[in-house]
This record gives structure tokens, C-alpha cells and sequence, in this order.
């Protein structure tokens, strides 16, 4: 049997195809590599010493979809693929519901039609309700969701949507949905690691540019919110501990029955770091200072995230292991040996 991972030429996918050959399964990628590069797979291959089965396309295909599950016996999905910048989808929306929400009806159909009933979803944190951060956090499977803050959350939320309904229709499907909070980090070959085309959206990515040069200084949001040094705290995740997930819970769909409702776990480390513990933190590992200015809050920022891991644990038998020193150790080898990222010179 194959799994088919949609998107698996990215960050994260990347990372959960060496752990799911670590765990000896056999898959397949799929991806457009709209954000993405070819070269990933085969620094992957590097990795586990095997060649990886990839074919160029995109989930709204339903055409070469089909293609795909007729030529392997695909048994499960691990649905990777999807726009993911939260301010780019402010300004095309349109774009990411086209990608995120009518690529995975596009999956889910032709799934649907070859029996192909297992499926991983990549959720996001941000499917919360935009929260009052005294009240909630930290953030248990329980809170509100739905009451969005931006297209990119929204469009997980309509997925996760999809999801349900599509298990109240057909209880036969197996369906595990991961929200995750914020990965970091990189495999520790050095091998495969973040590689943002363009403007990094998030933070640590940003930070290993200045640490290589590539950019002078980060803009840090603000230095007044509510936390115990002014600037916005987060719970970020080594891609490691996170593509473990992805192998647990696809072992749990393995091994459960029919009747589960979609299994729903947050996917995160419950530690909330500031924004200066992470620079810190990597000048210590990359033994670099890292220039930063003060300058205001962005719209929709909130003083804290982070998750309560607990479920997660009881579940699925899975915590996070790496520490924040691991994870800047990691992000700074990755960036130090490819300061360019995949692209060469």
C-alpha cells in the first residue's frame, strides 16, 4: 500500500517523508511546486538513500489525479499541498479558496471514487476564533473556531468543514485533522530545511536571513503587548516533532475503527517563546548578532498562542521532544550550508 502526499515537496512535507521512511511506509508525492523545488526530493533521497517516487501536479487536476491513483494502489493521503502566507491571502483571497478549499474537493472526489477512504489533514492554529488571550490560552481542541482573522485561516476552517460533513456522510472515511501552531527548524543533515521564495512571512526563516547577511535587520511588531517582555509570544514546533505527528496519527487511523468521529489534535510544544527569546536563542546558536528595530503592531496580532498539547499525548502517544535551542541549532546549519536555499550560487 502507498500513501500519497499531497504538497510533499515542501517544508514540512519534506520532513515527513524522511520520517515515514524512518517508520517504513511507502509513498508517493504530488506536488505543482508553486512554492517549492524539485531539488527538496532529491536532497530527501540523499537523506534515506532511496529514490522517491514524484509526479508534477496540482490537487485541482482531478484529470491527473485520477492518473495517479489508477497507476498505484494508494491507500491513505497525507494532504500537505495549499497556499499558506496569512497576509498574501488578505490581498487574494479568491486564490486561496480556489487552491486550499476546491483542490481538496478536487482530492476528496477522486478519493471518493477509488475507495481511498484515510486521510491526514494539515490544519493550522489559526482556524481559532481571533482570541482573548487571558481567557484561552492555552489553546485546547475545545476552543471556538471559525471566527477566522484572515482567507488563509478561513479556508483551513472550511476544509476542517468539508471534513466533518464528509464523515457524517460516509463514516467509512478516516479522517485525522492536525492544527498545527508554528514549525521551525530543519532536518539535521543540513540536507532539507525552510526555503521561502521571496519576503519570509514568519519569523524564524526571516531571522537566518539576517544571520546570513541576506537581509539587514527584522522589524519586530511591537513591544508593548501583555507578556513578560512587551513583544508577541508564539509556541513554535521543530518540523521534526511535527512530521512525527503526521506518522502518529496516520498509525492511529491505521489501527482505529470505523466509528470515530475526525480525530482532532492540536500540534504544538504548550511552551510560549517571545519574539526576543527566539533571537536570542538563535544568536546563541548561530554565534551572530541579529540587528532588530521596534516598530508598530500589525493589524490582527495578538499577545499570545500557544497550545495545550495534552490531547495529543493521550491520543496519539506523541509530545514534542526538540528544544528551542535545538530547533535555532537546526534552522541556522540548514540556513549557514544553503543561504540561498535550494537555488544554487
Amino acid at each position: 500500500m502507498n500513501i500519497l502526499i499531497t504538497g510533499g515537496a515542501g517544508y514540512i512535507g519534506t520532513h515527513t517523508l524522511v520520517e515515514l521512511n524512518n517508520a517504513g511506509y511507502e509513498f508517493i508525492v504530488y506536488d505543482n511546486l508553486s512554492n517549492s523545488s524539485q531539488a527538496s526530493i532529491k536532497a530527501v533521497e540523499k537523506i534515506i538513500n532511496k529514490d522517491v517516487i514524484f509526479q508534477e501536479g496540482d490537487i485541482r487536476d482531478k484529470e491527473a489525479l485520477k492518473k495517479l491513483f489508477s497507476k498505484y494502489n494508494i491507500d491513505s493521503v497525507i494532504h500537505f499541498a495549499g497556499l499558506k502566507a496569512v497576509g498574501e491571502s488578505v490581498s487574494t483571497p479568491l486564490e486561496y479558496y480556489n487552491n486550499n478549499v476546491y483542490g481538496t474537493l478536487c482530492l476528496l472526489e477522486v478519493m471518493k471514487e477509488f475507495d481511498c477512504k484515510k486521510i491526514v489533514f494539515s490544519s493550522s492554529a489559526t482556524v481559532y476564533n481571533e482570541i482573548d488571550s487571558k481567557n484561552y490560552i492555552p489553546l485546547t481542541e475545545n476552543n471556538p473556531i471559525g471566527n477566522t482573522t484572515n482567507p488563509y485561516g478561513t479556508s483551513k476552517f472550511m476544509v476542517e468543514r468539508v471534513l466533518k460533513d464528509l464523515y457524517i456522510s460516509d463514516n467509512s472515511f478516516k479522517i485525522a485533522i492536525l492544527r498545527y501552531f508554528n514549525p521551525v527548524g530543519a532536518h539535521e543533515s543540513g540536507l532539507i530545511g525552510e526555503d521561502p521564495s521571496g519576503i519570509p512571512n514568519n519569523l524564524m526563516p526571516y531571522i537566518s536571513q539576517v544571520a546570513v547577511a541576506k537581509r539587514e535587520y527584522l522589524n519586530v511588531f511591537g513591544d508593548d503587548y501583555d507578556t513578560h517582555d512587551g513583544t508577541g509570544v508564539r509556541d513554535y514546533i521543530h518540523v521534526l516533532d511535527l512530521a512525527d505527528a503526521h506518522v502518529k496519527a496516520l498509525n492511529y487511523l491505521d489501527l482505529m475503527a470505523n466509528n470515530n468521529v475526525p480525530l482532532i489534535v492540536n500540534i504544538g510544544t504548550g511552551i510560549g517563546y517571545s519574539v526576543l527569546d527566539i533571537i536570542k536563542a538563535y544568536e546563541k546558536a548561530s554565534n551572530k548578532k541579529i540587528p532588530y528595530k521596534i516598530v508598530n503592531r500589525r493589524l490582527g496580532d495578538i499577545s499570545k498562542c500557544y497550545a495545550n498539547p495534552t490531547y495529543a499525548k493521550e491520543i496519539l502517544n506523541w509530545e514534542a521532544k526538540r528544544t528551542l535551542e535545538q530547533m535555532c541549532i537546526d534552522s541556522w546549519r540548514w540556513q549557514k550550508n544553503n543561504p540561498n536555499g535550494y537555488k544554487k550560487g
